[in-house]
């Protein structure tokens, strides 16, 4: 009998145990760490504006815009904690080669033209585990430069697990690695103010989008909201 291949859409609170979360910082300080050392002038700043240590019980989604297959790695080192991510779901299929580290990095499979609902019982499971979870409003990767092709999931996402959104810009992206000698390239990951999911859907769009677009110099594609338009025609 073929064996039956799991569904990573559906992943438990118990798998985000202390050993998952030893593998990830270890993965996280040696080898994503050692990575941008050699590869990238990078910086991180904001980190002011993260939960304070008190307060980190996983209630949190950490949302960045997506220029590249290195944003994950990128915003778990902002953030300094374990994160699943939200993939999709072509990233767990056996024949993909990063299959195996996906997995094992806590990560969860979304079908990016349905919501299912497996991905909200597995949002309520991560958040209530010492885990974050991770978001890219847009989907698939963009071109750096303009904020478009926002998916609003995120905002329902949020509300189902009650928990703020804080923005991750990846700013100043000049591409991949050259693999060359002394030659590097630059990223700044900028730490936005966390957005209370208490806001309405709008709101925590068009604020998330406002974040990110001013720290990554970005043009903001989103629609005012028309509490914002009420409130300035009334001054």
């Amino acid at each position: 009998m073929s064996k039956e291949v799991r569904n990573f859409n559906r992943r438990y609170a118990k798998e985000y145990n202390l050993f998952r979360t030893i593998f990830f910082m270890t993965f996280l300080y040696i080898v994503v760490y050692g990575f941008f050392i050699i590869f990238y002038n990078f910086k991180i700043e904001g980190r002011k504006n993260l939960p304070a240590k008190v307060a980190k019980n996983g209630k949190y989604i950490y949302a960045g815009n997506h220029v590249s297959i290195f944003d994950p790695p990128m915003v778990a080192m902002a953030a300094n904690c374990p994160i699943a991510f939200m993939a999709k779901k072509e990233l767990f299929e056996p024949s993909e080669k990063l299959s195996w580290l996906v997995k094992r990095l806590g990560a969860f499979a979304v079908d990016r033209t349905k919501p299912e609902i497996a991905t909200f019982k597995t949002v309520k499971d991560v958040v209530n585990t010492s885990w974050s979870l991770g978001i890219f409003p847009q989907g698939g990767t963009r071109p750096y430069g303009k904020l478009e092709g926002i998916k609003k999931g995120f905002v329902a996402i949020a509300k189902s697990a009650k928990a703020d959104i804080v923005p991750v810009a990846i700013a100043n992206w000049d591409g991949y690695p050259k693999l060359k000698p002394f030659t590097r390239r630059n990223v700044t990951i900028k730490i936005g103010t966390p957005i209370s999911y208490k806001l309405n859907d709008e709101e925590i769009v068009y604020e998330w989008s406002r974040q990110i677009s001013e720290m990554a110099d970005y043009e903001n594609c989103a629609p005012i909201p028309e509490s914002q338009i009420k409130e300035k025609e009334l001054v």
